[in-house]
């Protein structure tokens, strides 16, 4: 940066505090408990992700632009004053970064990521990682091989997405490392195959939230309602049925088609950035063998399973679906991640492959690796507690309720109308604030209040199963979304361009749904609607492999 630019920055600094003083002073204000920003619930709420989301596009940082928008919201917040302003930002009861860092489910789920890195550096520091990756090698001839292979993994590890993420990332890094795959399409075959596969996996927490966002007084199971939207999540579905077209024709579109022409010539990053570097050139053990990986990954799926139930009262007497449906999935993953870690820490003692100075070198390297994932889930969480303070989701809800009514059309088309809102709607929120829980748990009650009829439940279905479907499709494309950033955290990718990357292939998918629900409002059979999706799902991406081929003879 030019002298001349810095000093441009560093006035435009100065005054920019200035103005927030005075600004500050003029409007002193004062926070009771029935204190209410002056742009609660209204289209300004949605300004802090807008904001953060636009500044991670254009300057490819995701910090600097998730501080920037949770700035904003704080701003907005205490309507310019800025004593309130730096108290709202870290100490606010509701969104504070402090209170984020102190709640006992972000916590829950920061130490299992330590945990997960911890068992990680295990893996590798005993050669697992390496001797999976020379078995693979040999019998993984292909670079489709390896990206099916990938998929197959992230659909196997069915669970919990971060489990998913971390997991499948380093098991097939260095499978794709040599078959040159980039980091950007492993961090999307590794976000492609998380949530999307944990919404449709009946034994997995996202299916616990699922069920426990269905209203109490009402008259449906929420296990059983789950059940019936499988069928119906096309998002899901169709990403899956992507992946293997993308996998087999070799076709990719896009900024990815750039980043997978490099990798073929040897860069698999395309940029500059490195954020796991030193990870990735960390000398391991040549002793290690496959079941040094295989058996750690198979130990925490049993023990993530169990850590769930037990927390659900599966071990005081109530059955094993209630107890999944109604554990605390955090407290579950640690449970299960640190009885991992015991056993594995045995295991490669009995084994004679590490030493306890080994284990003990791994505890700070495994968190050092995660450093970068904590503090975006950090970011991101605070930016969502900001959000959340303005009021967005029930401007948003009101949106949703305001749309679907007075609509003087036929049933089947007024339904048909309803679906699209809702997936789109529901698309919109998770990608604003970067969760689909948080999503659903507000759509679902606002779903079930619209289809409370018995000759509508049918509908019913197929309308939770929109919202779901939207729900993972905004979590999918936003970049301060915590699957899309363990997806980055696991391929060792740089965030920003598995965002970049991963948005045109996921905006296909919505698309394709959207038409999908409002074709399913109309025809109202699982098996037929579901039975277009997928030959419009085909069918479209033939039309871009046709295009883009054209388009790169003529060039």
């Amino acid at each position: 940066m030019s002298k001349t630019k810095r000093i441009i920055m560093a006035v435009c600094l100065v005054i920019g505090v200035a103005v927030l003083i005075l600004f500050s002073v003029q409007n002193p204000g004062t926070v009771g408990e029935e204190y209410m920003p002056g742009i609660y619930a209204t289209v300004w709420s949605l300004l802090p992700p807008v904001v953060a989301i636009a500044l991670a596009l254009i300057t490819k940082e995701a910090y600097s632009s998730l501080f920037i928008g949770i700035l904003t919201g704080a701003l907005l917040y205490s309507n310019g004053n800025l004593e309130l302003m730096m108290n709202t930002m870290f100490f606010h009861e509701d969104g504070g970064m402090v209170t984020k860092l102190a709640d006992s489910w972000n916590v829950g789920i920061l130490v299992f990521l330590v945990v997960l890195g911890i068992l990680v550096a295990l893996m590798n520091r005993v050669g697992g990682s390496a001797a999976f990756g020379q078995w693979a090698s040999e019998h993984i001839k292909t670079r489709m091989g390896a990206q099916l292979a990938t998929m197959v993994l992230g659909v196997l590890i069915f669970v919990d997405d971060y489990f998913n993420c971390l997991t499948v990332g380093s098991v097939m890094r260095p499978v794709t490392d040599r078959h040159k795959v980039s980091r950007a399409k492993l961090a999307y075959l590794i976000d492609a195959t998380a949530a999307p596969v944990c919404i449709i996996a009946p034994i997995s927490s996202w299916a616990a939230a699922v069920t426990s966002s269905v209203p109490e007084d009402s008259t449906i199971n929420g296990f059983a309602m789950f059940l019936s939207t499988i069928p119906y999540n096309y998002y899901a579905i169709l990403t899956l049925i992507m992946i293997i077209f993308l996998c087999v024709t070799k076709m990719d579109y896009g900024p990815m088609r750039t980043h997978e022409k490099n990798a073929l010539a040897g860069d698999l990053f395309t940029t500059a950035a490195r954020p796991y570097g030193e990870a990735d050139e960390e000398n391991v053990s040549p002793k290690g063998k496959v079941i040094d990986l295989v058996f750690p990954v198979i130990i925490l799926i049993a023990s993530c399973v169990f850590g769930m139930v037990y927390t659900g009262g599966f071990f005081s007497g109530t059955d094993f679906i209630t107890a999944f449906s109604g554990c605390d999935a955090s407290m579950g993953l640690v449970i299960g991640s640190f009885i991992t870690l015991i056993v594995t820490f045995f295991y490669y003692m009995l084994r004679g492959v590490m030493k306890f100075q080994d284990f003990a070198a791994c505890i700070p390297e495994g968190f050092k690796a995660m450093v970068a994932p904590i503090l975006i889930l950090t970011l991101a969480w605070t930016l969502s507690g900001m959000t959340g303070l303005l009021g967005a989701k029930f401007f948003v809800a009101d949106l949703v309720a305001g749309a679907t009514t007075g609509l003087a059309l036929p049933a089947e088309l007024m339904y048909a109308i309803i679906l699209v809102i809702i997936f789109a709607v529901a698309a919109f929120l998770a990608f604003a604030t970067g969760t689909s829980w948080g999503t659903f748990g507000i759509l679902i009650p606002i779903v079930c209040n619209l289809f409370a009829t018995p000759d509508t439940q049918q509908m019913l279905v197929i309308a939770i199963a929109a919202c779901l479907a939207g729900s993972v499709c905004g979590d999918h494309c936003s970049p301060i979304s915590d699957t899309t950033i363990m997806a980055s955290a696991g391929a060792h990718s740089d965030h920003v361009n598995h965002v970049s990357t991963q948005l045109p292939y996921a905006l296909t998918v919505a698309g394709v749904c959207l038409v999908s629900y409002f074709i399913a409002a109309l025809v109202q059979n699982v098996w037929i609607s579901l039975a277009i999706a997928v030959v419009l799902m085909i069918a479209t991406l033939a039309v871009i492999r046709t295009l883009t081929l054209r388009k790169e003879k003529v060039g």
